[in-house]
């Protein structure tokens, strides 16, 4: 606990202990000695010639030291003065010894530590969760029945604690209380804030278990590994393109839009994307970006440069439904086709 607030703790215990009963009301106390001193004795004032003890935050005085600090009792030393203070001040003297939480109280602290013991008497009867405070358990249970009791009184968002609800409101406040100390970053969550920071600190704590790859974000670990899975979650509903992020089905779905907002000053090529048009002009300046590592060959695209490495690996997993042909690229497959429809080119 901060030195100041113990010592002010301390003495109102003390005092306490030499007057057990209800101390009596004085009628010369002020009505303005509201806040919560430091110490007793720093609010008591040298006495004068006349032996009079003033108050430091009034204008009470008296010429009786064990009055005055019954004055400093009734007034300010009492306990759930001494907390609001801690509130206000920001002060949270209790320190997990665990991990970096803190806390202004104690018996918080207690119920913040049965998280890392084994002591977990309260558990779910439809689940494997578990917790050392029946409230979190009654919190928890509202997952299984779909209760959303606390309401946004702005748009028709529910949820089920007051502390997500607090969050939600920063969106419409536009609160971001949480700010970076390196860069102008701010954000609405703690845990939104702790991933930023890795930006500068570099850290990948998200390693891929079947190649070297790893990351910052567990999200971007999930989008990886469909790369090895072969998962493409995210399918256009006007042909058959699927991709493995919604990002790029994103992009994709305005190439089917009439809408060609991002043209070409050289010539009247327009495109719906920046990207393709970033591609187009590639063929104005020469310029293959993507280049080879094995040999001389380069390209306009990165697709294009992974089909063509399929060649040093030796991959066609473009393969015909008819007959044992395979091919490294697509087009060829295409031109495969035509013998089996007799379709001419």
């Amino acid at each position: 606990m901060d030195v100041k607030c113990l010592s002010t703790w301390r003495s109102y215990e003390h005092t306490m202990k030499i007057f057990p009963s209800k101390l009596p009301d004085l009628t010369n106390i002020s009505d303005d000695c509201f806040e919560i001193n430091t110490d007793v004795s720093a609010c008591i004032k040298e006495p004068s010639k006349t032996e009079l003890y003033y108050c430091y935050n009034c204008d009470f005085n008296t010429n009786k030291k064990t009055i005055l600090i019954r004055h400093l009792v009734n007034k300010n030393l009492t306990k759930s003065v001494l907390k609001r203070h801690m509130c206000k001040t920001g002060q949270k003297p209790f320190k997990c010894n665990i991990c970096d939480y803190c806390t202004t109280t104690m018996s918080v602290l207690k119920m913040h530590l049965r998280q890392h013991t084994a002591e977990k008497l309260f558990k779910c009867n439809i689940c494997n969760y578990s917790s050392g405070q029946l409230e979190n358990l009654n919190i928890h249970m509202r997952q299984h029945t779909g209760e959303k009791r606390y309401k946004c009184s702005i748009c028709d968002y529910c949820s089920t604690t007051t502390s997500v609800l607090k969050i939600h409101m920063r969106k419409h406040t536009g609160e971001k209380p949480f700010k970076c100390n390196v860069c102008d970053y701010c954000s609405t969550t703690k845990p939104t804030l702790k991933m930023h920071m890795r930006k500068h600190t570099g850290e990948k704590p998200f390693k891929c278990k079947i190649c070297d790859y790893c990351c910052t974000y567990m999200s971007n670990l999930k989008t990886h590994l469909r790369k090895h899975t072969g998962e493409k979650p995210f399918k256009c509903n006007v042909c058959d393109y699927c991709t493995i992020t919604k990002y790029d089905l994103k992009m994709h779905l305005l190439r089917h839009t009439s809408e060609k907002r991002f043209k070409c000053d050289i010539c009247d090529y327009g495109s719906s994307t920046k990207y393709d048009l970033k591609t187009h002009m590639c063929k104005h300046t020469g310029e293959k970006p993507y280049k080879c590592n094995i040999c001389d060959y380069s390209s306009i695209t990165k697709s294009v440069l992974k089909a063509h490495m399929r060649n040093h690996a030796g991959e066609k997993p473009v393969k015909c439904n008819t007959c044992d042909y395979c091919s490294t690229y697509k087009f060829n497959l295409k031109s495969h086709m035509r013998r089996h429809t007799g379709e001419k080119s």
